[in-house]
């Protein structure tokens, strides 16, 4: 909370506050009694002059009368204000709250792009369907947009939702279904809209960022630049989904170790959006996220971290606590953390990260395994072998079932393993892993990318210990 002062806070329910701040404060103490978890006593300022002030005096209808119970609607929403220790041990902290007004500058930015961001164009089930994959509530979304199908009556509709499925299905981490759903998308449009259609750009952006989660670069990089092809012909240079096409391809770039391109493409993205979306949008979070994996796949750390910390302080403010993206910038956040040799916030962010993919994500999820796998890195650096390797061996395990046998994660995973059976002495387990390792990355990288040469050195490393 302390990172988000001057922000927005909401309470995802009713919320009991009273005018005694004795009575607030016992509350809050309680908290201290039993766990070592931080009691924090909020002080409410409400102009009751505003029209849409969500609350109601139950002090007459209470059963504690003396409480002097205020109640206030669910989703209620606050400005978070100084913020200072009331005791002596660090436990029990004031923070002062305002409410906001339905033209509160921020949130009233905020709520209109996100209106715009969810189809205003749409109706009913559809627009529910498209708020839901916002919200990274995929399974919820996958129900209404199956129904929407079997209401379908033409070819149109039809292209769409099998669109919307598309995303669904890649949020799940199902790539492969969502290539299909997407090129059932694509086959339609592509024979009904014009050859420069926006419509039919997005489904190429769409399928495009499925092929990048398999591996598939050469048609991922293919998909977005027939993307970015039909934005530049028909928008305005600087409008959202200009800066989408930039920020695809500056992740195929980054992901083929083309990083200059990147770094490029992905600052493109972030001046369009600074210009065209609210500060807090989503989109300019996943810029500055996708700016700190290049900084640090480039080796410059402090701008990856503080580009990674600009995305979380975002996300926090504008996502609901357990959104993926938020997964995202703890994961990424971790991996600085992990390469500038602080072990102990390296492995704390993992493990965040961790837990809210295991909440909101399927179990099997590449995502999952990534967390796990990104662990397993730390415990390595730790020389905690036995957990590195049990970390790494979970995240197999899913990549094995997930992805194709010849992904770059499942390289990823098999030289992790290897690398940790050569420092437990095990050379020849330490070479079949490292061997495997080669052959997916010379099938799926360009012949000059660092990471080949890396296993090619390793291996020799391993042969002349045995």
């Amino acid at each position: 909370m302390m990172k988000t002062q001057g922000g927005l806070l909401s309470f995802n329910n009713f919320l009991s506050t009273s005018l005694d701040r004795e009575v607030s404060l016992t509350f809050a103490r309680k908290t201290m009694e039993t766990s070592n978890l931080t009691g924090i006593l909020f002080v409410m300022k409400i102009d009751p002059s505003i029209p849409s002030t969500p609350f109601a005096n139950v002090c007459d209808v209470s059963y504690f009368q003396q409480e002097e119970e205020i109640l206030f609607a669910m989703h209620s929403i606050f400005r978070i204000g100084s913020m200072k220790q009331i005791d002596g041990n660090n436990q029990l902290w004031q923070v002062d709250l305002t409410l906001t007004s339905d033209n509160d500058p921020d949130l009233h930015a905020l709520t209109e792009q996100t209106r715009k961001d969810t189809y205003p164009h749409l109706e009913g089930w559809d627009r529910l369907g498209m708020l839901l994959i916002k919200l990274g509530q995929f399974s919820k979304a996958q129900e209404v947009y199956h129904i929407l199908l079997d209401q379908a009556m033409t070819d149109r509709e039809k292209a769409h939702i099998y669109h919307m499925l598309g995303m669904v299905k890649d949020g799940q981490g199902e790539y492969k279904d969502a290539i299909a759903y997407y090129a059932k998308s694509i086959a339609i449009a592509e024979t009904i809209l014009s050859p420069t259609d926006t419509n039919l750009a997005a489904s190429y952006s769409a399928i495009g960022v499925a092929y990048e989660h398999m591996g598939d670069y050469s048609n991922t990089l293919s998909s977005h630049q027939k993307a970015l092809e039909i934005h530049q012909k028909t928008l305005p240079a600087n409008h959202p989904d200009v800066a989408t096409s930039y920020n695809n391809i500056g992740s195929v770039y980054e992901h083929m170790g083309d990083y200059s391109n990147a770094l490029s493409s992905h600052q493109k993205a972030l001046e369009i959006r600074q210009k065209t979306l609210p500060f807090n949008h989503p989109d300019v979070a996943t810029s500055y996220n996708n700016i700190g994996i290049v900084y640090n796949k480039m080796g410059d750390y402090s701008n990856a971290l503080s580009s990674h910390r600009k995305a979380l302080e975002i996300r926090q403010n504008t996502l609901p606590s357990n959104h993926p993206d938020l997964a995202r910038s703890y994961n990424n956040i971790g991996i600085v953390y992990n390469k500038m040799g602080d072990y102990s916030n390296a492995l704390t962010s993992h493990q965040k990260a961790l837990e809210i993919r295991q909440k909101t994500l399927p179990s099997n999820h590449p995502d999952v395994a990534n967390s796990y796998n990104n662990i397993g890195s730390v415990y390595n650096k730790m020389d905690d072998y036995s957990n590195a390797l049990s970390s790494h061996q979970n995240a197999l395990e899913i990549w094995q079932k997930t992805l194709p046998s010849n992904h770059p994660d499942l390289a990823t995973s098999y030289a992790h393993i290897g690398l940790l059976h050569d420092k437990m002495g095990d050379y020849s387990k330490a070479l079949l892993f490292l061997e495997k390792t080669l052959t997916i990355r010379q099938k799926a990288l360009p012949p000059t990318h660092p990471a080949i040469k890396r296993v090619i050195d390793n291996i020799d490393c391993i042969k002349k210990k045995m």
